[in-house]
């Protein structure tokens, strides 16, 4: 799934090739990813005509902003942009079409078709579903350490489960709850209100400073992931723990383990993160 670096990228990228384009017509040809308005002629009649004026961002999700409307887009597990000539060959998966004046479309890919997308009012996102469930960003100047402490004191859960919550904290996967704990020095296993201050201090530092080198490498390559110009992301080369099974960790040479933590394949060196 594309986390935050990942879909910080895309929406880098994607600025570069739509703002300032106007809808001319909208395919769909899988009308379960359009959530809201719940009837497709619907969202393709609010669209038609509506310029493309910027990409914001909040946690996994691209905000497109459109004259009136601003449209939430969720890439979840395979969702793939990309910008093309209205010639060029319609890929399989392809399930919405943005068609602009110029002769050029944004084209919506998803595998899986888990992917979602929903149009509300310029100006209403941020007050209903489903942007109004997530927590703050590492980034935001809201995730203070009184916030995030507090918040891990309210839990027993383990501490990968904490941050994989995204109405505590967004942006953070699979991939960055993994990295974050291994450089914390923290196991996934740990309960969250039995963790020491400074063991939070550290949590939440180097949940920042993974993300932003992710942010700068533009993401991490697994499996599928590319940004909006079919470009593979290069932080994968950074990774210490997550995909490096059965390889010995670069810090200290043991091996490193998989196991499932919360029905999540989880990443850790035993030796730098003891339970």
């Amino acid at each position: 799934m594309p986390e935050l670096p990942e879909v910080e990228t895309i929406r880098k990228t994607l600025r570069h090739f739509i703002l300032d384009k106007t809808i001319d017509d909208i395919t769909v040809n899988w009308a379960k990813i359009i959530k809201q308005p719940d009837d497709v002629e619907h969202f393709k009649q609010l669209l038609i005509g509506q310029t493309f004026r910027e990409i914001n961002r909040k946690g996994k999700f691209l905000l497109f902003e459109i004259d009136d409307y601003t449209l939430i887009s969720h890439l979840r597990m395979e969702g793939k942009y990309s910008v093309v000539d209205e010639n060029e060959p319609v890929k399989k998966h392809t399930h919405v079409i943005f068609h602009f004046t110029n002769g050029e479309e944004l084209r919506y890919n998803d595998v899986r078709k888990f992917g979602t997308m929903h149009l509300v009012k310029k100006g209403e996102e941020f007050s209903q579903k489903p942007l109004t469930q997530l927590g703050p960003e590492p980034f935001d100047d809201t995730f203070t350490f009184d916030y995030f402490y507090d918040k891990l004191q309210k839990t027993n859960r383990v501490i990968k489960a904490v941050l994989l919550d995204q109405t505590i904290v967004t942006g953070l996967g699979n991939i960055y709850v993994d990295e974050t704990l291994f450089r914390a020095g923290v196991h996934p296993l740990k309960k969250a209100n039995k963790l020491t201050k400074r063991e939070v201090k550290r949590i939440q530092e180097e949940a920042i400073a993974t993300l932003e080198g992710a942010v700068k490498q533009g993401g991490t390559t697994i499996r599928s992931y590319v940004n909006g110009q079919g470009e593979m992301g290069m932080f994968q080369q950074e990774l210490y723990v997550y995909g490096q099974e059965n390889k010995p960790c670069k810090k200290c040479g043991k091996s490193i383990l998989k196991m499932k933590v919360g029905g999540r394949g989880t990443h850790v060196c035993s030796d730098c993160q003891k339970q």
